[in-house]
């Protein structure tokens, strides 16, 4: 080794100790610093938990001071809303923020609000809804055709109690409430179901287009059943909501704006008609024939029926329902007519006399009495269920030369001239009268255009087939059975029934109160020497009539109504003068 290498080495041990020496020395030191730092962290630890101390304190106070701050201003609110509830309680008006249906009722009485809304509410009922089905159909309707209405005074007193509550605290939130978010009371409605229900019936029946379900009568001997054919159905709940939705939702302010009429459209449904169903078909017309009957305790009259049935069998029938699609199709009957017909049954039935009326005639003009005879045998026997309504021209039918009528008097355009069946107002006038006497609902009469001769003005009945009738009801508890007779100058009604619990005594009181006098025509006739007259027609004053129907029980009065208010014309007189 070379001194140089020898030097070196030398000087690298050297560094090396110290090195070590230096890393002791640090070692020593560490010692005491470790002691230190730990005395350090302690008060660290130290002040951190009295500052925590501190803010955890500084938090509370905090706390404090915002409760008693939010109890300081609840006791003064609690104490303003006391003293307004208190004094609210002593109010006659409604509280601030109340509405009903929509309209501010605030600060009003009950009086006052009540009378504003009804108002409102009659701004929104009399506004018209015009239900419309597409171009070809449309009906109007207001609110008034179902009773709709509105309870206005339940609903005003429940607004007049908003905080009038015995409690004081429910009254403070129940005022604070409507001041801040308002009140609305919704009054309940009310109408009539059943007119209601009876609208939508119609319309459902009315509206173009409607499926025409399967059907049958009779004609005849034949059963004529017609095909259904596809159409619509009207949704009648739909339409029943629309409507009272559009009844609720109005607003009355809105309507004086624009009051136009309100348009709901009917919503319908297509449908096929249901399938012909021949044994339903069959069990609705099948009968045996019944003869007419009656019992006496209790007294009922049973009307006689004609036996129905198919007079192929039902195989048959439901051939040839399915033998092809086609409009109609005829199933021939087998009718079996009862022996014994309501008419049939004798007045032994009918054990009570309730009228007769009497009338002359002249018997030697043999046209006038053989139309008489005529119109009146067509009456004879018929009998009236009770409710059942009696037309003169349905009972006597049309008035023909093949029927057997004849020429006779009759008035026409102011004259007395000869005409078909000319008379049977004599019959009709005499049946009026017993019907009056009788107390049964008169429906239809008309007055002659001038009096006549056999019963007084103001109890006679004008008919002209076709146009003019005479119409009465069995307004009675019990059936009742009319008898003709005409004979001898003398044409008879009789009324037959079961006595009533009560029956009046009738007295028809005609009574003149004024008389209009006739004119007298004069017309040239040269067939009559100069200065000559003679008489084609005789004159007769008019008269205004109010006939009253007084109605007795032994001999006291008990009603006395007006019957008709009748009106004559005068006939005028025609007399020939000689030229």
């Amino acid at each position: 080794m070379s001194s140089k290498d020898k030097g070196n080495e030398k000087e690298s041990s050297e560094q090396k100790e110290k090195e070590i020496s230096d890393i002791e020395k640090k070692i020593n030191d560490s010692k005491p610093q470790k002691k230190e730092n730990s005395n350090n962290a302690k008060e660290i630890k130290e002040e951190k938990e009295d500052r925590n101390s501190k803010k955890e304190k500084h938090i509370k106070n905090k706390n404090i001071l915002v409760l008693t701050v939010v109890a300081t201003i609840s006791a003064i609110l609690l104490i303003f809303s006391t003293i307004f509830a208190l004094l609210n309680l002593g109010k006659r008006t409604i509280a601030k923020g109340v509405s009903i249906k929509g309209i501010d009722v605030s600060n009003l009485t009950v009086e006052e609000a009540t009378n504003k809304i009804n108002e409102a509410i009659n701004v929104e009922l009399l506004l018209g809804i015009n239900l419309v089905y597409g171009d070809d159909y449309a009906i109007d309707f207001d609110a008034n055709q179902i009773q709709y209405t509105y309870d206005i005074s339940s609903a005003v007193k429940q607004a007049y109690q908003i905080g009038k509550n015995e409690n004081i605290i429910f009254n403070n939130y129940a005022l604070i409430g409507t001041v801040l978010f308002g009140k609305n009371i919704e009054p309940e409605a009310t109408y009539n179901e059943e007119s209601l229900n009876g609208i939508m019936e119609d319309i459902g029946s009315k509206v173009p287009g409607l499926v025409v379900q399967a059907s049958y009568y009779r004609e005849g001997d034949q059963l004529i059943i017609n095909n259904g054919k596809p159409g619509i159905v009207v949704n009648k709940d739909k339409l029943k909501q629309d409507i009272l939705e559009k009844i609720k939702n109005r607003n009355a302010i809105e309507i004086m704006k624009n009051s136009q009429e309100e348009i709901v459209q009917i919503q319908v449904e297509n449908t096929n008609p249901a399938p012909i169903d021949l044994d339903k078909i069959y069990a609705e017309i099948h009968t045996e024939p019944k003869d007419a009957y009656y019992t006496m305790e209790p007294f009922q009259l049973f009307a006689e029926e004609d036996g129905v049935d198919f007079a192929i069998t039902m195989e048959e029938a439901k051939a040839i329902i399915n033998s092809q699609v086609q409009e109609e199709y005829s199933i021939p009957l087998k009718l079996t007519p009862a022996t014994k017909t309501i008419d049939d049954i004798g007045t032994e039935a009918f054990p009570y006399l309730v009228s007769s009326y009497t009338t002359k005639y002249d018997a030697s003009n043999t046209n006038r009495s053989g139309n008489l005879k005529l119109s009146a045998n067509k009456i004879n026997g018929t009998v009236l269920m009770p409710g059942e309504e009696f037309s003169f021209n349905e009972v006597v039918g049309k008035r023909t030369i093949e029927d057997g009528y004849r020429n006779a008097k009759i008035y026409e355009n102011g004259q007395v001239v000869d005409g078909l069946a000319g008379g049977i107002c004599q019959i009709s006038s005499t049946l009026y009268n017993a019907v009056l006497l009788a107390n049964l609902e008169v429906t239809e009469r008309r007055n002659h255009s001038f009096t006549s001769t056999y019963v007084p003005a103001g109890r006679d009945a004008t008919v002209v087939y076709g146009t003019q009738d005479f119409k009465f009801k069995n307004s009675r508890s019990y059936p009742i059975k009319i008898e003709a007779n005409v004979a001898n100058g003398i044409a008879e009604f009789k009324i037959h029934g079961i006595k009533e619990e009560v029956e009046y005594e009738i007295k028809i009181i005609p009574v003149t109160t004024q008389t209009i006098p006739y004119q007298t025509e004069y017309v040239p006739d040269s067939a009559l020497q100069p200065g000559e007259h003679k008489l084609e027609q005789a004159g007769h004053s008019g008269y205004k009539v109010t006939t009253y129907l007084e109605k007795r029980i032994g001999g006291a009065v008990v009603s006395k109504d007006v019957l008709s208010n009748d009106t004559y014309n005068a006939m005028k007189a025609i007399i020939h003068v000689g030229q």
